[in-house]
């Protein structure tokens, strides 16, 4: 199905910034997927940075398998996972090709299709549809299926807000890993509601 692109799309060159300047420059951006002839979206207002060779809590950290595979595509590939026995996990692939690195989708403020999410979130609270990593997916029904697309298809993609509000970044430690816990690698938007409530490591 060809989407109605509504915003400029993101060139794929935006990928290619080092991950850990990635994971920061996404914040603010917006993630739109057309699904099923409507459009779902949300401001990217956490992320989390997740890099090879030194980081034990990255997906590759062990080598190339066949679940982490999409991890060494190109830059402005999705990686999507499955973990917790019931939750999706959005990443954004990062670094050359071969190399693997993504950032992790954390958070998102809902913008439209609202009423789908609620529906997909089975809820009617805005602050909690998309405050996770594994709600926002379940929110814009992202699955497996998805992992290895490119973020320059017309089905889910990248764009600039029409207008940009200054914000502040804010970091601290990751949530929910056991390995590499110091490495200050998640961001966020300091202040949004929309951010998660995990506990950093």
């Amino acid at each position: 199905m060809q989407a109605n692109v509504e915003f400029k799309k993101l060139p794929l060159e935006f990928y290619s910034q080092p991950t850990l300047e990635l994971a920061q420059t996404l914040l603010g951006k917006i993630l739109i997927h057309h699904l099923n002839g409507y459009t779902l979206s949300g401001k990217i207002v956490e992320t989390e940075a997740y890099l090879t060779p030194h980081d034990e809590a990255c997906h590759a950290y062990k080598g190339k398998t066949p679940r982490n595979a999409h991890m060494f595509g190109h830059p402005g590939t999705l990686y999507v996972y499955f973990t917790y026995g019931n939750h999706f996990m959005l990443n954004i692939v990062s670094e050359p090709e071969g190399v693997a690195a993504a950032v992790l989708i954390r958070a998102l403020e809902p913008f439209r299709g609202q009423s789908h999410m609620k529906a997909h979130r089975n809820t009617e609270k805005t602050k909690n549809l998309t405050n996770g990593p594994g709600k926002l997916t379940q929110a814009l029904q992202i699955n497996k299926s998805h992992s290895g697309l490119s973020l320059q298809s017309n089905t889910i993609y990248l764009c600039e807000p029409e207008k940009i509000a200054p914000f502040e970044i804010e970091c601290s430690t990751r949530v929910g890993i056991t390995r590499s816990t110091a490495l200050p690698w998640r961001f966020y938007i300091y202040g949004n509601p929309h951010v998660s409530k995990g506990k950093p490591s």
